[in-house]
């Protein structure tokens, strides 16, 4: 499968963001597709999945929001917001010439994903939302902001940056028990230190926006998930999620005319994408939309 070679965009308040570009070994000619992480996370979430829809012929784009990965950290934390790596993404994407893409978003990233299609209608073709509406639960508001810019400090060692991650990951994840899949959940989610300890792969300022009023999202939704309406959209939800409840991810498919849902199976908030059912789902989408 295809590999990446690493790029910078900088922002007109000097942020860098960074992401990994896949370019396929054999153009298809259909749309690049641009993933989008979760909150705490950053573009080493698709390092399966890019490589797998680039090698169907298409370049993938997949980001470092800003505050994350090998994204300038430090920016204030007004400007750690959707509206603001919205703009962040759309300076990336001129830069690289990308006028129309197909997104896969997590959380966070689908929230961007809405967002964009409002603010360029003809910018977004298809969407994958994955495990994110416009309606969020409290139940898993409250568990993130729980736990999002509170962590301890850095870790002495990739099993104890393993146990960290599963303390607060693992009920999303019930049937993995094996320590294999922790550690490499910790080394997508976690870095490196020069002194070899482990830390964190955000800003623990990202956390700022759930001490706001209005959240870390915008507080009605259902006019920015209405921009999609004239696309595809997959829906992805993990069937014990706490973020996304059954009958928002219901009601998105009553709303939207070109909807498709599914579920995966014994996973909460959120899929890894790499599951049977949202691989499977991923696949018969790309190969419709265009």
């Amino acid at each position: 499968m295809s590999g990446f070679t690493q790029h910078f965009h900088t922002a007109p308040d000097g942020i860098r963001t960074a992401f990994r570009h896949y370019e396929p070994d054999q153009p298809s000619g259909a749309l690049p597709v641009v993933c989008l992480h979760g909150l705490t996370r950053n573009s080493k979430d698709f390092e399966e999945v890019a490589p797998r829809i680039a090698a169907s012929g298409r370049r993938v784009i997949a980001v470092d929001v800003r505050g994350r990965g090998l994204s300038d950290r430090g920016t204030p934390p007004e400007s750690y917001s959707p509206q603001v790596y919205v703009e962040d993404l759309f300076g990336l994407l001129d830069q690289e010439g990308i006028e129309r893409f197909v997104a896969v978003g997590t959380s966070m990233g689908g929230i961007m994903t809405m967002i964009a299609a409002a603010m360029r209608p003809d910018m977004v073709a298809g969407a994958v939302l994955n495990d994110i509406g416009p309606e969020l639960d409290p139940a898993g508001l409250n568990r993130i902001a729980g736990y999002v810019g509170r962590a301890k400090g850095p870790m002495d060692s990739w099993q104890e940056a393993a146990a960290a991650v599963r303390a607060v990951n693992g009920e999303a994840f019930p049937d993995e028990t094996g320590e294999a899949f922790w550690l490499a959940f910790a080394r997508r989610t976690c870095r490196e230190m020069p002194d070899g300890r482990v830390e964190l792969d955000y800003d623990p300022a990202i956390a700022a926006p759930f001490r706001e009023p209005e959240g870390a999202a915008p507080p009605d939704m259902w006019p920015l998930f209405d921009a999609l309406s004239p696309v595809p959209v997959l829906g992805i939800r993990g069937a014990i999620s706490d973020l996304l409840s059954p009958e928002v991810f219901q009601a998105m498919g009553k709303r939207h005319p070109r909807f498709t849902g599914v579920e995966v199976p014994r996973v909460g908030h959120a899929p890894l994408l790499t599951e049977t059912h949202a691989r499977d789902a991923i696949d018969a989408f790309l190969r419709d939309t265009d």
